[in-house]
């Protein structure tokens, strides 16, 4: 949309531009970025941008959160970025296992939340109508509307198909058609004979077996690509792909992946059965803590396969509070403060978390004033431990917020459950803002006194490494060319040894070694980045000595890398040096050119 033009160039500048992308997705607020190299991204600049809530790094994913408008906002990405999502990339930057895992899930079902809370929420109302003898059962509109609703819930392997085969590099029409075989009526629930095995599985409204399945015929797929002839490549690798992954799938993958599905919902349901007031508890006050580091879609996975097999759900009310209590609080913040700003801010994400999406409160409002958002989470988790004693279920899964409530009531008509999580969520957001309205009171801005080392009128910065000065406009890489991420110089370096430039913390220590951030005694914040592109190597060729959080003196040792090493592989070994606070000086000026060695002054910092 051409209101975001700007929003979106800004941001894509930010990250390292496009060609620092390797694919992009997004959920309820948040794009979410895999990018090639993480470290050249602005942080700071992104974080304090206009239409920009936060930065997060989580999951192996560069996540700028945007807000409940971000749909539009991607839409613009994908536009000036020039992706195409139909071949769209595959990350294949290495990642934790956890931090892989979350990234598959995360984009398998995100995707797909939209649509399966739209089913719920019908399904839920049809639920309410018919208790409220609005609706018979026996009418042509009930049949009509159940079947609108349970439609996405039976057909669900289909929809995951698609999205795990965009997931895994492999032709989505194939996934959807591995789900949708799945689902054939005359193979679910029927006793088949394989090789002397009577099974009788059943796939509808699955959610674990089509992911194996995709996920084991992806690689099958490449290689057949790879070996079948182009002529008949078209028709002839779909033929091979179903004929040798169904009976697979349908006799060996399905069955184990259905036998994970019961472990999980039995863990789950073991730990609500050991103490649902402890569980609601837990989930109540770490909700909104699991949701600002992105991870709160493994959570919920084993409710997801309760709720699209048809089985109620009691874990996945725990978390229905954590919206409301920040609400509450923000609603109470927006009547107190006399900030104009922070009221620009706290009405907008109040009306944001009435629908429950709550990271503009979190970020723009309450997680600012810690204490605050400390106070919702012990709210949220009395609530939910609340709605544990009174055993409320979600029945199918609905919307978020007040959207959120016709998930509670099943088509039997029951209210009690409905009723129950009215009150919760009713004393979560009266009870936070009651608390906000007694205890809010703006911060004095006080204007600290310049302490000795801010008297300095300049800072002086020795080189961390021996070699050659250059200009950073040399450098190939945007972010750095253009002092995007703050000014300093580039040096070729001789000897492959940095050292400290000055008495410093390290604040950050990449774990692959290549780049460190120093932060000195007076504020003057650094970042010496060995090479471009060197994360590709994974720390090989680099070795540290020194962790993140150690303070260290000037000349001490801090990395040593490889350099023949580092070149054999095609990478260069220019090193950036430059500061990253750039914009609370006057000036960064180098002082030195040509040859230098190391603890020579490079960088005079104009205070």
């Amino acid at each position: 949309m051409a209101k975001y033009t700007e929003l979106v160039n800004d941001i894509l500048k930010n990250i390292g531009g496009s060609d620092n992308i390797i694919s992009v997705t997004h959920c309820v607020t948040r794009l979410r970025f895999n990018l090639k190299d993480e470290s050249i991204a602005q942080d700071d600049v992104l974080k304090n941008m206009d239409g920009v809530v936060t930065v997060m790094k989580t999951a192996g994913q560069y996540q700028v959160v945007i807000g409940n408008h971000v749909p539009d906002v991607y839409a613009e990405v994908i536009k000036q970025a020039n992706i195409n999502l139909e071949d769209a990339p595959v990350s294949t930057k290495k990642m934790p296992l956890k931090d892989r895992a979350i990234d598959i899930l995360s984009g398998i079902m995100m995707p797909s939340i939209g649509i399966l809370c739209a089913a719920g929420i019908i399904k839920g109302f049809i639920a309410m109508f018919t208790a409220f003898g609005l609706l018979s059962m026996d009418s042509s509109w009930y049949t009509l509307f159940y079947a609108i609703g349970d439609s996405m819930f039976y057909f669900f392997p289909v929809v995951l198909g698609f999205n795990a085969a965009k997931k895994f590099n492999m032709n989505p029409y194939l996934g959807i058609m591995l789900g949708a075989i799945l689902c054939y009526p005359t193979i679910n629930g029927v006793e088949m004979t394989f090789f002397g095995q009577t099974i009788m599985p059943t796939y509808t409204s699955s959610v674990l077996p089509i992911i194996f399945i995709v996920a084991a015929a992806a690689p099958l797929e490449k290689r057949l690509n790879k070996v079948v002839p182009d002529v008949i490549k078209t028709f002839m690798v779909p033929v091979l792909v179903l004929s040798i992954m169904i009976p697979i799938g349908y006799i060996i993958i399905g069955p184990i992946a259905n036998v994970i599905s019961a472990l999980l919902a039995l863990i789950t349901n073991s730990i609500y059965s050991f103490s649902p007031a402890l569980a609601g508890l837990f989930l109540g006050f770490f909700w909104q803590i699991f949701v600002m580091f992105g991870v709160h879609m493994v959570i919920i996975i084993p409710s997801i396969i309760n709720l699209t097999s048809g089985t109620p759900d009691y874990i996945l009310p725990l978390m229905g509070t954590a919206s409301f209590a920040q609400t509450g609080m923000v609603f109470a913040i927006w009547l107190k403060t006399k900030d104009t700003k922070l009221k620009a801010i706290a009405f907008p994400a109040f009306i944001s978390g009435i629908f429950g999406v709550t990271e503009p409160a979190i970020y723009g409002v309450t997680l600012p004033r810690q204490k605050y958002f400390i106070i919702t989470c012990i709210v949220s988790g009395i609530a939910s431990m609340f709605i544990g004693l009174m055993g409320v279920q979600v029945y199918q899964m609905a919307g978020m917020g007040i959207f959120s409530f016709p998930g509670n009531v099943p088509q039997t008509g029951d209210m009690s459950s409905l009723i129950w999580m009215l009150v919760a969520t009713a004393g979560a957001t009266v009870g936070a803002a009651i608390i906000g309205l007694i205890m809010y009171k703006d911060e004095e801005q006080v204007v600290d006194e310049p302490s000795e080392a801010l008297i300095k009128t300049t800072e002086d910065i020795l080189t961390p490494i021996a070699g050659e000065v250059r200009s950073l406009n040399t450098i190939d890489d945007v972010a750095f060319a253009e002092g995007l991420l703050g000014q300093g110089v580039a040096i070729h370096p001789t000897e492959g040894v940095v050292y400290a430039p000055f008495d410093a913390t390290v604040v950050t220590l990449f774990p692959t070694k290549h780049a460190i951030g120093l932060v000195s005694e007076s504020g003057c914040e650094i970042l010496i980045h060995v090479g471009m592109d060197t994360i590709k190597l994974d720390g090989k060729y680099f070795e540290s000595f020194v962790e993140q959080g150690s303070k260290v003196s000037k000349g001490d040792k801090l990395i040593t890398f490889d350099i023949k090493g580092i070149e054999s592989e095609g990478y260069s070994v220019v090193t950036p040096v430059i500061v990253t606070n750039t914009k609370d000086y006057l000036d960064v000026v180098p002082v030195a050119e040509g040859k230098i060695s190391e603890q020579q002054q490079l960088l005079k910092v104009m205070v």
